[in-house]
C-alpha cells in the first residue's frame, strides 16, 4: 500500500520545481544547437518520455523518503529511520512511572526498546542501576508516593515525563501501570508526558543533541485510541515540542528515530510539507 498517491499534490510540486530546471537548462541548449527538423517529433517523444520517468521517480522518493529535516520554532529537528542506540548525543529511554529494571517480559519486555537498553546497553549490572536510580537527586514535586502494595517491581512512583541522566541517557517515566502491571495511559496523560518532558529536557540538554522513539510506538497502550497510527503519535510529539519551551539551540538538534519496521506507516512527505511538522 502507497503512502503518497500517484496524484499526490506535493509529488506535482515536486515535478514541476524538477521539470523548470530542465525546461531552462534545454532553452539554453537550443538557442546555440540547432535540432533537425526530421528529429524533432522523435525528440520530442524522448522528452515527453523523459518528464514521464521523472515524475514517476519523484513519486517513488516520496513513497521510500526515510529522513527528513524540519525546522520547529527555531530548533532544527530530524525525523529518520534509525537505531536510537547508534545516535551521538543524548537518548531517551521509555521507563514506566516506577523505573522498573525487572526484564521478564511481565513488567519489561525484552524485546521493547527499555528491554534491550536493559540488557544489551546498559554497561552496568541492573543493581548498579537500581541504586543509582534510588540515590538519584530527583525535584521534589517529581516523587509521588511509595506503594508499599504493589506485588511486583518497585514501589516509589513518579511523576510522568521525570528525567533521570545515567551516562548519555535520559531515562524517562513514561507510562503507567495498572494492577496487572499493563502500560497504559489516557491521551491526556499522554500529552501531559510530553508536555513535561520537552520542559525537563530543556533544562537538561547542555546544547547537546538529544534522540528520541516515537514514544508510545510500542507495547503501551493509549487508552480510548487503540487504533492511532504512529504518523498520529509523531505529529503529537512535534505539535506539544512546538508549544513548549523546548528550544534547541545550534548546533544541537532533535532527532525522532523511527524504527525501521514502522517507516512504511508514515508518510515523512507530509510531515515536511506541513508548517511545524504538523
Amino acid at each position: 500500500m502507497t503512502k503518497v498517491s500517484f496524484f499526490d499534490k506535493r509529488v506535482f510540486e515536486n515535478f514541476l520545481k524538477v521539470t523548470s530546471y530542465i525546461s531552462v537548462t534545454l532553452s539554453l541548449i537550443v538557442l546555440f544547437v540547432d535540432i533537425p527538423k526530421d528529429c524533432k517529433s522523435l525528440y520530442g517523444w524522448i522528452f515527453v518520455g523523459l518528464l514521464v520517468v521523472i515524475y514517476i521517480l519523484i513519486w517513488i522518493w516520496a513513497n521510500t523518503l526515510n529522513k527528513i529535516d524540519i525546522k520547529v520554532e527555531g530548533s532544527d529537528v530530524t525525523i529518520k529511520v534509525g537505531d536510537i542506540f547508534q545516535q551521538k548525543g543524548l537518548k531517551a529511554i521509555a521507563f514506566n512511572e516506577y523505573f522498573d529494571t525487572q526484564v521478564d517480559n511481565k513488567i519489561i519486555a525484552e524485546n521493547s526498546l527499555n528491554g534491550i537498553f536493559i540488557n544489551n546497553h546498559l554497561g552496568v549490572p541492573v543493581s548498579d542501576l537500581d541504586d543509582y536510580i534510588r540515590n538519584y537527586a530527583f525535584e521534589s514535586d517529581e516523587f509521588i508516593e511509595s506503594n508499599p502494595n504493589r506485588a511486583q517491581g518497585k514501589v516509589d512512583r513518579y511523576q510522568i515525563g521525570t528525567i533521570c541522566i545515567h551516562g548519555d541517557y535520559l531515562l524517562t517515566a513514561f507510562s503507567k501501570f495498572d494492577k496487572n502491571n499493563k502500560a497504559l495511559l489516557t491521551m491526556p496523560e499522554y500529552l501531559e508526558f510530553l508536555i513535561n518532558f520537552w520542559d525537563k529536557v530543556n533544562n537538561v540538554y547542555a546544547q547537546q543533541n538529544v534522540s528520541t522513539p516515537i514514544f508510545g510506538s510500542g507495547i503501551t497502550r493509549i487508552k480510548g485510541h487503540k487504533s492511532i497510527s504512529d504518523e498520529d503519535l509523531l505529529k503529537i510529539m512535534l505539535w506539544t515540542f512546538r508549544i513548549s519551551e523546548m528550544r534547541f539551540k545550534y548546533p544541537a538538534r532533535l532527532t525522532i528515530i523511527i524504527h525501521k519496521d514502522k517507516i512504511n506507516q508514515i508518510n515523512l512527505l507530509d510531515i515536511k510539507s506541513a508548517r511545524n511538522g504538523v
